[in-house]
């Protein structure tokens, strides 16, 4: 297995004290040095932090809670191999008069990660700090984003994954050196579910053009994905694939057969010539990798 960085993707020497890995892994820094302390504080419970045994006290229960929080706007999120994706996070944060959200030591954000809960997680993303407009003294609406980089993963990250929304007040202390008794913490875990998957593509040719009616036509193509741990895509091999066909007139795709891609993503089937229209490839997607439709092929029928 690769080593890689646990990608909170944070800055300063606080960050990289609690992250060891080789440089060659390690992703570039996503998220400012003051998430990455409050990231380091609400992580103090579960032993990934470089706070533990180096700084006194327990975080104290901080007056604030999360609700409606979104992650992608409800959808899936797929990664290629060199495009960095930036998430869109958003949540309602309710909170007790006496704190303060607007604070310069106060910080609120979502975390993504993988694993059984946000104590447990085996791998994570941290958003920015989030921007938060009050709507009454007590509610604001807040907005950040996560940002995922393809080089942090690995082919195993694809799947189901988990959100948690958090919130740290300092109130006065360092945050590179707090007293824990004297910060608040509020975290709400899970608060989303959804797939974290490897982006696919998918082509297709149809030939001859022109051709004639009743002529057969050969429609070729390929299906392939995402491989996080080369940064390179490879077929998606023997996977169900539908051929599908639209006439010249019309907006609706009729599927014709279902087919399977071969060792090496390929697909190639046969049909006769019948009217003027498209002929695409169309996937449904599995847990790890994301629907996709190929651009539909024109056949002109003599």
């Amino acid at each position: 297995m690769r080593i890689r960085a646990t990608v909170a993707a944070v800055t300063g020497a606080l960050a990289l004290s609690a992250l060891a890995a080789p440089a060659a892994q390690a992703a570039e820094p996503k998220v400012p040095a003051d998430i990455a302390a409050a990231s380091e504080v609400v992580h103090a419970d579960s032993g990934r932090s470089a706070f533990v045994g180096a700084v006194d006290g327990a975080p104290i229960s901080l007056n604030a809670t999360f609700s409606s929080v979104k992650v992608n706007n409800g959808k899936n999120i797929a990664v290629g191999t060199t495009n960095v994706v930036k998430v869109p996070v958003s949540f309602t944060l309710t909170h007790g008069k006496e704190v303060n959200i607007h604070a310069a030591d106060f910080f609120a954000g979502v975390e993504l990660y993988r694993g059984a809960s946000f104590e447990e997680s085996i791998f994570f993303f941290d958003s920015n700090d989030a921007t938060c407009t009050d709507s009454s003294a007590t509610v604001a609406s807040c907005k950040a984003t996560v940002v995922i980089d393809p080089f942090a993963l690995l082919n195993e990250d694809a799947g189901s994954w988990k959100a948690a929304a958090f919130a740290v007040a300092f109130n006065g202390e360092d945050p590179e050196d707090p007293n824990l008794d004297n910060v608040g913490v509020s975290v709400k875990d899970p608060t989303n579910s959804f797939k974290l998957q490897r982006y696919s593509k998918l082509t297709v040719n149809a030939s001859p053009e022109p051709v004639k009616k009743g002529k057969t036509i050969t429609v070729t193509g390929k299906l392939s994905r995402a491989n996080w741990d080369d940064n390179k895509y490879h077929g998606y091999t023997n996977q169900s694939v539908k051929l599908q066909f639209r006439k010249k007139n019309s907006n609706t795709y009729t599927t014709v057969k279902t087919i399977k891609s071969n060792s090496t993503g390929g697909l190639k089937t046969t049909v006769k010539a019948s009217t003027d229209g498209y002929f695409r490839y169309s996937f449904a997607g599995t847990t790890t990798t994301p629907a996709v439709n190929a651009t539909g092929d024109f056949v002109d029928v003599k």
